[in-house]
């Protein structure tokens, strides 16, 4: 019989490679699509950049059957952390979707200079983006809707394994 470790090893792999992928999909939008992230979008992204690293020391951890309560506790709290990206990807897709009011600064693609010549051509340039228009619809979901679908795979895959007795 296989122990514990090796049990939520596939469940970690799986949760890694999917927040991978997600994550790399909205930079690679932003930069080969030309799809400018608004705030919501941006704020949707640092749930990956906090549970990815501790899922990947969860991971290294059961590969070196090691710290096994530890690894489990950075699971749930890998899941933990991609429920709150669920929570703001479905936040966000209620805005696109009109069922609430999103922030009212909500824009993006503002940068700043430090020469004041060029502050006119800069704001030329800008172009700020709505969070409640969806830049991209598939399937009937926006990137906000899919970040809520794969954070909740996610967050059910991490809770499994983090929260199995054997």
């Amino acid at each position: 019989m296989a122990d514990s470790s090796s049990r939520r090893l596939p469940l970690a792999l799986l949760s890694f490679g999917l927040g991978l992928a997600a994550i790399l999909g909205a930079w690679g939008s932003q930069s080969f699509g030309g799809y400018s992230p608004c705030k919501l979008c941006l704020e949707q992204r640092i749930p990956y950049y906090l549970g990815l690293p501790v899922l990947l020391v969860a991971i290294l951890l059961l590969s070196a059957r090691k710290s096994t309560a530890l690894a489990r506790a950075l699971l749930v709290l890998a899941g933990v952390i991609f429920l709150v990206s669920l929570g703001l990807g479905l936040y966000h897709a209620g805005v696109e979707w009109k069922f609430w009011l999103g922030p009212a600064d909500c824009g993006g693609g503002l940068t700043t200079t430090e020469n004041a010549g060029d502050l006119l051509a800069q704001i030329g340039k800008t172009k700020v983006v709505s969070c409640g228009e969806a830049a991209l619809r598939v399937l009937g979901l926006s990137f906000a809707g899919w970040n809520a679908v794969v954070s909740a795979v996610i967050a059910a895959a991490l809770f499994r394994a983090g929260l199995r007795q054997a």
